[in-house]
């Protein structure tokens, strides 16, 4: 059986980041990355932006070519599955019944992406963009569909809308929340990029609950909604959201929190020498009041995985990073820094007939978050402010004419 000092489960964002800090921080130990899918660790966010478009080639979302790996001596071990974690011998075993000794271990394997479990939901044309071989699939069916419902307003769902409207397919957005972005952003932040989208042609839906896929021959034909009505379409795309991939940590004694793996400040679990990063790590966030959350967003994945790998490096940081969010729709993008949950007021800095302008929330006149859409200045100097919690005068912060830099105490 083999052995490594370190091994890391999972070869995204936070598993890539997890061994690269490792190195950085002067670990000399060995290590190896265990990935699900065949190619070296990538970026995921163009996945549904540039790669769906074809404006950028794969090889550019590579995070470090293969001689990096090689040079920094991380092994890389593709196309394998973890299916279960044995704390006590500090075993992982693969879906292959190969197994690992690790002296740590970092379990950084994501989640995949949550499908639907209506009737119909076994049949042919449905898709997800969750990994390069899901946007492969989908691309090469996109030259002969005419229709295309998305399921789902989030931030996958309105990001491929706006990929495939630009191509000229006619799509339908299908929400359950009464607005887009409901999850994330604010009424105001949702209502502007409905509009958005329907002056691009695209049909946005929201307040509608999927109830089945119907089928022709196998095929999808259009998706069933609550009531009975059925909205065409030859191709489904689905964004609803992950799955966290922690079933074998669970079983080993790890702690369930928010669908994730609880982690202290230092991303450890409660199992011995295992610690869990990124998408399912639930942690109890300062800028959401102390509340366990999850932070599904390549920011949280590589701020986990360099708190990880400095505890592992014997130089102890807790974690404590400001959440910051990101999505480019059209010409457009929008980027978030802060957390609005619980705020209790708004303020909107600038013009959305504009196309340029901040929404700023406060929670007991405290900056907590912002949202800027084509606001890059707003966006780098407002997250000093969440940093800081300050509390600033509404006044001051509609003013365009007043840089929020200028906002800061001397």
């Amino acid at each position: 059986m083999q052995r490594f000092d370190v091994v890391i489960v999972g070869a995204g964002h936070g598993g890539a980041q997890a061994a690269i800090a490792l190195r950085q921080h002067g670990f000399e130990g060995s290590i190896a990355m265990i990935g699900e899918e065949p190619e070296l660790p990538y970026e995921r966010p163009p996945l549904s932006k540039d790669y769906l478009a074809g404006e950028k080639a794969f090889e550019r979302m590579l995070i470090r070519p293969a001689d990096f790996w090689a040079d920094k001596a991380v092994t890389m071990m593709p196309s394998r599955r973890v299916v279960a974690v044995d704390g006590a011998a500090h075993v992982v075993t693969d879906a292959a019944g190969e197994s690992l000794v690790y002296g740590q271990l970092i379990w950084a394997a994501g989640g995949a992406a949550r499908r639907l479990s209506c009737p119909g939901a076994d049949l042919a044309g449905q898709h997800k963009v969750r990994t390069h071989a899901d946007v492969l699939a989908l691309k090469a069916e996109l030259e002969t569909v005419r229709q295309v419902a998305i399921v789902g307003g989030g931030y996958i769902g309105l990001e491929t809308a706006a990929v495939l409207a630009k191509r000229g397919i006619s799509v339908t957005v299908l929400e359950a929340m009464p607005r887009l972005l409901a999850r994330v952003t604010g009424p105001e932040i949702g209502n502007f990029y409905a509009e958005v989208h329907l002056a691009a042609g695209v049909v946005v839906r929201t307040g509608v609950s999927v109830v089945g896929l119907e089928g022709i021959a196998g095929r999808v034909s259009g998706v069933q909604l609550e009531g009975g009505e059925t909205v065409p379409a030859d191709l489904v795309i689905v964004g609803i959201g992950i799955v966290p991939d922690v079933a074998p940590l669970l079983a080993a004694g790890a702690e369930s929190a928010s669908g994730g793996v609880m982690v202290d400040e230092f991303c450890r679990t409660a199992v011995p020498d295992v610690l869990a990063i990124g998408d399912l790590a639930a942690h109890a966030n300062g800028y959401a009041g102390g509340a366990v959350i999850r932070l599904e967003s390549v920011q949280n994945a590589n701020d986990m995985a360099t708190t990880a790998a400095r505890l592992i490096t014997g130089q102890p940081q807790p974690y404590k990073a400001v959440p910051w969010f990101w999505s480019n729709q059209y010409d457009l993008r929008l980027q978030t820094v802060g957390l609005s949950m619980g705020h209790d007021m708004t303020v909107l800095r600038g013009a959305p007939d504009n196309r340029a302008f901040s929404l700023i929330y406060l929670k007991q006149g405290r900056v907590v978050a912002l949202d800027c859409v084509n606001a890059v200045k707003d966006y780098v100097q407002g997250k000093a402010l969440v940093e800081r919690g300050l509390v600033i005068d509404p006044a001051l912060l509609v003013d365009t004419a007043v840089p929020l830099k200028s906002l800061l105490p001397a």
